[in-house]
């Protein structure tokens, strides 16, 4: 079956409800750094180090719900988790808006990374119910796409509200988005084709045999137990961790490093730090363009990891002897990072039985919640403790190398065809 034939509408029903959604989680979780960078630190008394714990403590919430927000998605409804987290998320978010006392700021990151975690597995489940293996990296992609077009048009908007406002109606005026979408989200989607409407009975039935096509030559995983103990989902894990450790070192703290190497105001630093997400959307097109026509996930992948660890080690070379070229380079290491998330993603459900990929991904994106806490606390740290970012691009360009090399080692079959011999 052509999946151009199958059931078009697809696309445009969903993936723009899904691009959106998405977006808004990294809206309430990047706008932090615009807080930090702004008032937020002296006004409730945050030291250098708190801060950089405030700023991690996000992704440590995120690291232990991973696989529960799965198991529940992938069993019950991705649709009703989904909705009941855009309300807590968005509220815990406008709640930072609100606080007075460190302590409870402490409680409110760690809480938001908590709702958050589920949101990434369901919705990689969910996509996973609705699109073919030859339409999953664009359609993933289009998931993830959210991150970088978020922080692109929030970089300049936040920058502006908090030279406005203040950093307390940023988080009030930028949580509140969350709570009011989820009721639209409730009424837009549906956990499977079998259930929407707007599809006819033979797209319903076309599109499921598709799907069901899929799992035939797939060896039988029975539980989340034997696929966490799959060498190449153990390889993938760490990956991913090495991968995240870069990733959110940069976003955590580019508006603070932008600001102090140029010694511009927060608004210029905000156009400033819009440049690498631009970038980011159009790597993340293209290699998801690429990667699903040629099937090649794995060589997208490393090769991108690898453009952005020596772009990170470039910058640190130059340090602050030319800020415009070391900046240039951190559009490039921006871009490059973003760029594989869809190609990487849809390697799993590749390689393991529909009954236990949703596990997997989880998992593997938890050990990426932790490897995002070790970046943004180390790199908030680092640049702290040595009053320059050159420490950081360091740590970040060595992370990714090790990722590089994880990526390659990690063997799938040509083509990433499903591996018959995945589970044996």
């Amino acid at each position: 079956m052509d999946n151009k034939k199958l059931a078009p509408s697809r696309w445009l029903k969903l993936i723009p409800v899904i691009f959106f959604t998405y977006s808004l989680a990294y809206l309430d979780r990047a706008n932090y750094s615009f807080g930090s960078a702004s008032g937020m630190a002296d006004d409730l008394h945050i030291t250098p180090s708190a801060s950089s714990l405030l700023g991690a403590l996000f992704f440590l919430g995120y690291f232990f719900f991973q696989i529960p927000g799965a198991t529940y998605a992938a069993k019950r409804s991705a649709k009703k988790l989904v909705f009941v987290c855009l309300i807590l998320w968005g509220s815990c978010a406008a709640a930072t808006g609100l606080v007075n006392d460190i302590r409870v700021l402490y409680a409110i990151r760690f809480t938001l990374g908590v709702v958050e975690s589920a949101v990434m597995p369901a919705m990689l489940i969910f996509l996973s119910n609705w699109f073919t293996k030859s339409e999953r990296s664009r359609a993933n992609t289009f998931l993830i796409l959210g991150n970088p077009v978020t922080v692109l048009w929030m970089s300049i908007v936040s920058g502006y509200l908090v030279h406005g406002l203040g950093w307390r109606h940023m988080f009030v005026v930028e949580g509140l988005p969350s709570v009011i979408w989820a009721f639209f989200w409730w009424r837009l989607v549906k956990d499977k084709p079998s259930e929407a409407k707007w599809l006819s009975d033979t797209e319903k039935k076309d599109l499921e045999q598709a799907l069901l096509e899929e799992q035939k030559g797939m060896k039988e995983v029975k539980n989340y137990r034997e696929a966490f103990k799959n060498p190449k989902v153990i390889m993938l894990s760490i990956q991913y961790f090495f991968w995240s450790i870069g990733v959110y070192g940069f976003v955590m703290w580019l508006p603070s490093i932008l600001k102090e190497s140029s010694g511009m105001g927060i608004v210029n630093a905000g156009w400033l730090s819009a440049g690498p997400y631009l970038a980011a959307i159009i790597g993340m097109l293209g290699v998801s363009y690429y990667a699903d026509r040629t099937m090649n996930r794995k060589g997208a992948v490393w090769v991108c990891l690898l453009i952005g660890a020596i772009a990170f080690y470039g910058s640190y070379l130059i340090g602050a002897s030319n800020f415009w070229l070391s900046y240039s380079l951190l559009v490039i290491a921006g871009g490059a990072m973003y760029a594989p998330y869809g190609p990487f993603f849809a390697i799993i459900p590749e390689l393991l039985p529909k009954n236990v990929s949703g596990g997997a991904m989880a998992l593997i994106n938890s050990f990426g919640a932790l490897g995002s806490f070790v970046g943004s606390y180390i790199v908030g740290y680092l640049n702290g403790s040595t009053g320059s970012p050159d420490a950081s691009f360091m740590f970040m360009a060595l992370a990714l190398v090790v990722s590089v090399v994880m990526t390659i080692v990690v063997k799938t079959p040509k083509g990433n065809a499903p591996d018959e011999k995945m589970a044996a």
